[in-house]
């Protein structure tokens, strides 16, 4: 079925938009430099959902997928997509019988950081007769999930020991470079020293006798610091495929980089001060900003930033604008908003409107949503 493009304006609000021309642009960018960093690409599925974006990834170079969740991981295997990282503990005794069989006949490599989640992925995989590989999540900072690199040795050996289950690597995610409010430059040392760590622990291993093929870091607020440290193999970040308001903020990439914007329309002028639009949390997610107290960044009808209008707060349907320059929205106006978080937007959405300009030139569906 062939879609005929439509001008965007009259596109039902609250809209999800992605321009595809700067995705485009988003998706060359890391790729060319996760080949410079000499390591594999995987990026992360959760911040698009969508396959046909997957596709462009894989088109221009990724390795593979990693995914949070299980209906991610059905998502991509189902689109004959064969090698997924599941980077979330499936704890569950159903979780863990999905992942042994689905190594059938793809590799799905799962993310664990304890031997009692080991042990459980090892009963699913003698009961199916087949091998789970798994990566050790090492604790670089984030205090989230992990291993602490003191006790990894000892942890990795009693995984090792265990049926079914192949440790072919380690990993991590530093996420704890999203909430420094420091400078550009320290937030990319933070990311190199990460890494940095992740290396040593994967040394100790292989020392130990442990075969470790993968080193594996991801996040897009350490994109260009990670990956670049001497022993990583390969880079998870996710986000990029968009970027969002965070991101910007966090100096990962400029306003003009930022593909994902929330199209709404003024449908209340209740005072001088405030406009009400009819996105809400519902629509911007109830992520807030990095750096301050706002749902998001309002783009002038050009594409760049109305500094002078603040996305203030939210109800559900509802948000409120506010700032001088709301003085040029009156009723029925339209603005497009940069998410704070990518991530969580798309998930808010059963479909997004692809645009070229100002039409609209395809319809995407998000899977694998919660």
């Amino acid at each position: 079925m062939t879609f005929s493009p439509t001008l965007f304006d009259s596109v039902e609000t609250p809209a999800l938009l992605i321009d595809r021309a700067q995705m485009m642009r988003n998706i060359s960018m890391m790729a060319e430099f996760a080949v410079k960093a000499e390591v594999a690409l995987r990026p992360h599925f959760k911040t698009s959902k969508m396959i046909e974006v997957a596709r462009l990834q894989l088109q221009a170079g990724a390795v593979g997928f990693t995914c949070a969740t299980m209906a991610e991981a059905e998502a991509l295997l189902a689109a004959g997509i064969d090698d997924v990282f599941w980077a979330n503990a499936p704890a569950s005794a159903q979780k863990a019988r999905f992942a042994a069989e689905a190594n059938h006949t793809a590799r799905l490599a799962v993310g664990i950081d304890s031997v009692e989640l080991a042990a459980v992925l090892s009963q699913a995989a003698v009961a199916a007769d087949s091998t789970i590989p798994v990566i050790l999540e090492i604790d670089t900072g984030l205090a989230r999930t992990g291993v602490l690199a003191a006790a990894a040795e000892d942890v990795a050996a009693e995984i090792a020991a265990l049926p079914g289950i192949l440790l072919d690597g380690v990993y991590m995610h530093e996420g704890q470079l999203a909430s420094l409010k420091g400078s550009r430059d320290e937030i990319v040392a933070a990311g190199t020293g990460a890494a940095s760590s992740l290396v040593a622990v994967a040394e100790q291993l292989r020392a130990s006798g442990h075969t470790i093929s993968v080193v594996s870091v991801g996040s897009t607020p350490g994109w260009e610091s990670a990956p670049r440290v001497s022993g990583v193999t390969e880079a998870r970040a996710g986000t990029y495929v968009f970027f969002d308001a965070n991101q910007f903020r966090l100096g990962s990439a400029l306003s003009a980089q930022c593909a994902l914007t929330v199209l709404s329309t003024v449908v209340s002028v209740p005072a001088a001060d405030r406009r009400v639009i009819d996105a809400g949390i519902k629509a911007m997610s109830s992520d807030r900003s990095n750096r301050g107290d706002t749902l998001g960044l309002v783009t002038a009808p050009e594409g760049a930033l109305a500094d002078n209008i603040v996305f203030e707060r939210a109800y559900e349907e509802h948000g409120i604008l506010n700032g001088a320059g709301i003085d040029e929205l009156g009723f029925g106006s339209r603005v497009r908003i940069i998410p704070n978080h990518a991530c969580g937007v798309v998930n808010m959405f059963s479909r997004v409107h692809v645009v070229d300009g100002n039409e609209v030139v395809d319809i995407w569906n998000p899977v694998g949503r919660h």
